[in-house]
């Protein structure tokens, strides 16, 4: 299955929660979700009770729709989450993390993380002084992440930056916003990532 390219606001009113889809958007209070809290459509505003299989798949949509990867993407890290030691729903959001669009959105040089997708393929970012344009690329702790230089005057990642002031930074990232570069300092706990997503749910619906 491919990625979903359609209206991501729908996305977000038919799962009910704010995915960070729209970036600036959601910040100046103007989402659809705010305006328009239930489902599109014309029978968007009744109660449907949901199956716990409808629950679990809803949960698996969210984090898939939120980090912006396929089903196979998403699938595959799964595998690699459960043949690792530990609790395999909180290390398949470690590994979700660790992308490289996922680090550079995070370290605020994008205020989606569908374009700091854009930035990592189109060559933008480079991490410990090389060009990696693979936004699934796995960061390691201590790695550096930087804006190329030809880059650093792109008014959307300064936009970006300026909007920080206002969302702030996650704790496992230390940003030099002056230099536009960024130190992935460790992988983050569970706990610290806040995201409307019961990986749980996620883990059971592919162990049946």
């Amino acid at each position: 299955m491919a990625r979903y390219r359609g209206p991501v606001e729908k996305l977000e009113r038919r799962l009910g929660v704010d995915l960070g889809l729209k970036g600036e958007r959601r910040l100046a209070g103007k989402s659809a979700l705010e305006k328009r809290p239930y489902a599109p459509g014309q029978h968007g505003q009744r109660r449907t009770k949901i199956s716990e299989y409808g629950l679990q798949l809803r949960e698996k949509q969210k984090a898939k729709f939120m980090y912006g990867i396929s089903e196979k993407q998403f699938r595959s890290l799964f595998v690699e989450a459960n043949r690792r030691e530990g609790n395999t729903g909180s290390l398949l959001i470690e590994l979700l993390e660790k992308r490289l669009d996922n680090v550079v959105y995070r370290m605020g040089f994008a205020t989606t993380r569908a374009f700091a997708r854009q930035l990592v393929n189109h060559g933008h970012i480079l991490v410990d002084g090389k060009r990696v344009s693979i936004p699934s690329y796995s960061v390691r702790a201590g790695q550096k992440i930087e804006i190329r230089e030809k880059s650093k005057a792109n008014p959307q990642i300064l936009r970006a930056i300026e909007l920080t002031n206002q969302t702030g930074i996650v704790e496992w990232v230390d940003v030099d916003k002056e230099k536009l570069f960024g130190i992935f300092t460790r992988v983050p706990a569970r706990e610290e990532v806040n995201i409307p997503v019961e990986e749980r749910l996620i883990v059971e619906l592919y162990s049946k």
